[in-house]
């Protein structure tokens, strides 16, 4: 019997908590309670961090793939830009010859041989012009057109009742235009006043 008597004051001991005890206890579920919803908020906060850092290297996509099609562009220009300087020196190396081809075309022959002659310097010339135009470069239009300080060189003036002003009467020697953007050689010509 007691030892019944014993189990039974070591239950109540059991049973009966001080209240530094239950404080303990209320302080441990609280912390369990705030670890919990700790662990809950977090993962809303790691999303929100994930999501900012994508917005960031989204920017940073965006002005790299700008920056990349800028210096595309750039280096396409510059390209094409050293293109049409090699076109330009390359034909102006090449245009004294076709003054030349010019002048014996517009030259007069009488004789059968010169005819002949002539039929084939009017032959190279053609093909000269025909590389010429494979090449963009075009002969700049004068005669009769208005003067144009961007594309004619006046070398004369003359006055001519019979002429607007400021019209090309003559063209001396002719002038060479890149794809209709850049002279090669300006025209040099006489303008009527």
């Amino acid at each position: 019997m007691s030892k019944q008597k014993d189990k039974n004051i070591e239950t109540e001991k059991n049973e009966e908590t001080t209240p530094a005890e239950e404080t303990q206890s209320e302080n441990t579920e609280n912390t369990e309670e705030k670890s919990v919803s700790e662990n809950e908020e977090q993962p809303v906060d790691k999303t929100a961090e994930l999501e900012e850092k994508i917005k960031d290297w989204e920017n940073k996509y965006k002005l790299l793939y700008a920056e990349f099609d800028n210096y595309r562009k750039r280096t396409t220009k510059e390209k094409d830009s050293r293109y049409a300087d090699a076109v330009i020196d390359t034909v102006n190396a090449f245009l004294a010859v076709a003054d030349n081809l010019d002048r014996a075309v517009t030259t007069t022959v009488e004789s059968e041989d010169a005819k002949k002659v002539l039929e084939g310097v009017e032959l190279v010339k053609k093909q000269m012009s025909d590389i010429l135009a494979k090449l963009d470069v075009t002969p700049i239009k004068s005669v009769g057109e208005e003067f144009d300080p961007n594309l004619h060189n006046a070398v004369m003036h003359i006055e001519d009742e019979n002429v607007t002003d400021n019209t090309v009467v003559e063209e001396f020697q002719k002038g060479y235009i890149y794809k209709n953007e850049r002279v090669v050689r300006h025209s040099m010509v006489k303008v009527a006043n």
